[in-house]
């Protein structure tokens, strides 16, 4: 059996349409699947680039599951938006034009699933450990089950640390935020927290943030740190807050189609494989993101502002009325129990 539609050019240079393009892709992967020969590709599409947290995981995942099927199964990652970017990698997933995706708990909610915007509370988790016994709990398991109303399968999440704000100004304040046009995921809690600080939330792909940030679109961002130096952001924004406001996670998912396509033992194989990457890129996550800090520094053409502990206190006070949002769309008992569970373990 072979899994693959490899993808041979930009989709911005062909003829089709965007979507037209996706089931193109997704033809092309249902052919070569009727083949029923021995080798396996599976397509692997994320937005960021490889040196981050979830790129190096991703990366680690192909090379366990090649060698693992000594070369049997390919697993062939596009970085950095190559293939399929936050606007449409969901419908190339659901249509059959990538295998798997590894996309931010943001960007459920717009899928039917805005469960998954707890993780983008801000100040809900002070501490990795409280995102993980959250993750790994009953709540997380519950959320990656319920994906499956959409035809999807999670495998499991990644974390890429805690976000922090950036802008061609201090943002350490709420009246700091005020006028100022704030690139943010497609997420509801996102944009009202940008909202409640005063800025005009402005919804655009990853990959079109810093081009976004250069041309004067938007005006600053959130982003953890390796997210911030890997795409170079520090040349185009003259200010890092260290605001540790909120938490960027992500779920790795695949199509239940895809996933019953494989025979049990290859399945075995690709979730423990992906098992093992995961935990290596979450105890990684940390030391990432503090050696992009240490190069952010080092490159002394931005400056570094860490709020202090009552600076972070108004910030958080400014935001508290997107808890009360969120509530009245997902009900007050998914809040208790990611509290809970992040309190007891």
């Amino acid at each position: 059996m072979i899994i693959t539609a490899m993808f041979r050019a930009p989709l911005s240079r062909a003829p089709l349409s965007r979507r037209r393009c996706i089931q193109a892709l997704a033809l092309g992967g249902l052919a070569r699947r009727a083949g029923a020969q021995a080798r396996i590709t599976i397509r692997l599409s994320h937005v960021v680039a490889r040196q981050t947290p979830k790129g190096l995981a991703l990366e680690r995942f192909g090379e366990l599951v090649r060698a693992r099927s000594q070369g049997r199964i390919d697993v062939v990652v596009y970085p950095n938006s190559l293939l399929f970017g936050d606007a449409d990698e969901m419908q190339a997933l659901q249509l059959g034009a990538v295998d798997m995706l590894a996309p931010s708990l943001s960007k459920f909610g717009r899928l039917g699933f805005p469960e998954f915007e707890l993780f983008d509370l801000p100040f809900l988790f002070e501490t990795r450990t409280q995102v993980y016994r959250a993750m790994q709990g009953r709540l997380g398991q519950a959320l990656l089950a319920g994906l499956a109303r959409q035809r999807m399968v999670g495998l499991g999440y990644l974390d890429n640390g805690f976000k922090h704000m950036s802008a061609n100004r201090p943002l350490v304040a709420p009246d700091d935020f005020a006028g100022l046009r704030m690139r943010v995921q497609g997420s509801r809690v996102i944009a009202h927290q940008m909202r409640a600080l005063g800025a005009r939330p402005v919804v655009l792909d990853f990959g079109e943030t810093r081009r976004a940030l250069a041309m004067g679109v938007v005006d600053g961002t959130e982003n953890p740190i390796s997210n911030f130096w890997t795409q170079r952001m520090h040349e185009v924004q003259t200010h890092l807050s260290l605001t540790h406001h909120g938490y960027l996670g992500y779920a790795v998912v695949v199509h239940q189609r895809f996933w019953a396509h494989l025979a049990g033992p290859d399945r075995q194989l690709v979730a423990a494989a992906l098992e093992e990457a995961l935990a290596w890129g979450n105890a990684i996550a940390r030391s990432e993101n503090e050696q992009a800090l240490a190069a952010l520094r080092e490159s002394g053409g931005i400056h570094i502002h860490d709020p202090s502990a009552a600076q972070r206190q108004q910030l958080r006070a400014a935001t508290a009325e997107v808890y009360q949002g969120l509530e009245r769309r997902i009900g007050r008992q998914w809040l208790e129990q990611v509290q809970q569970e992040w309190i007891t373990g």
